[in-house]
């Protein structure tokens, strides 16, 4: 009996997205992201409700600390309301970054084993991420109704505020899953990594403390666009200034651009590292 086989050789250089290639094979993105969220909720005694209670209790400690004590402004939106809106895309944010990052090498015994696009493991980790982001958004909206503020016409552009959270997050994610395949100590940098970023990204005050002249150097972190966004809008805020949005949405852009080719150019190499 005849039979063919079929050798897949890796490619050199920089690898095009076959975006084609992904469509195919769309199942498995989504099965894979239901996996992630129930490798994540796995025996735990409260489940998904840690969606709800970290962003919670994070919105405690910084309305103390920063509201109470340390009596920073917040633009005239009630504190609690003001930092917890910039929590929900943060966690978004942090959680796929986290999650993306490792994501290859959480998954080696599969990269050995069997072809598919490796793109699929990043992407899902960040699908699995929108769970807990569209469950804590049911609390900023309860404390909305509680604080009686209601969205205006602005509302219209939290879909493209929520596409650029997720963008910010492949667009590092994409660079650090394939620099931990071949450098482990890459995920011991990922939590001091969104420590940091947590604390350069306007969650716990407001951007308008930052000096004019310095606000569009501020706006190159992708999540001061995203958060500023946010609060306008949901919270009424004035509209961020246009050169900083611009400025975000560049960096998120050129970020992701170098993420993906980086990405595709090391991908043949995943699975003899890992």
């Amino acid at each position: 009996m005849n039979r063919s086989y079929v050798r897949r050789q890796a490619r050199h250089g920089w690898v095009a997205i076959d975006f084609a290639e992904l469509w195919r094979y769309r199942e498995l993105l989504y099965f894979q992201a239901i996996r992630d969220i129930k490798v994540r909720y796995k025996q735990t005694f409260l489940g998904a409700a840690w969606a709800i209670l970290q962003p919670v209790m994070t919105m405690i400690v910084f309305s103390i600390f920063f509201g109470k004590l340390a009596k920073v402004p917040s633009d005239g939106i009630p504190y609690p309301v003001f930092t917890y809106c910039a929590l929900l895309p943060w966690q978004l944010f942090a959680y796929a970054l986290t999650y993306s990052s490792n994501s290859l090498v959480d998954n080696a015994h599969v990269l050995t084993k069997v072809y598919f696009p490796r793109l699929i493991l990043p992407l899902a980790a960040v699908l699995a991420g929108l769970v807990d982001f569209f469950i804590a958004f049911f609390v900023l909206a309860g404390m909305m109704f509680y604080y009686g503020i209601f969205p205006d016409w602005a509302l219209i552009t939290l879909p493209l505020f929520t596409l650029l959270a997720i963008a910010a997050a492949l667009s590092v994610g994409f660079w650090l899953s394939a620099l931990n395949v071949k450098y482990r100590d890459i995920r011991y940098t990922i939590p001091f990594l969104a420590q940091l970023w947590l604390f350069i990204t306007p969650v716990a005050y407001s951007s308008s403390l930052v000096p004019e002249k310095w606000k569009v150097v501020y706006g190159i972190n992708p999540m001061v666009g995203v958060v500023e966004g946010f609060r306008w809008a949901l919270l009424g805020k004035s509209a961020p200034p246009w050169s900083m949005l611009i400025v975000s949405m560049t960096a998120t852009a050129l970020l992701l651009a170098g993420g993906l080719l980086y990405f595709r150019r090391m991908e043949k190499s995943f699975a003899d590292i890992v």
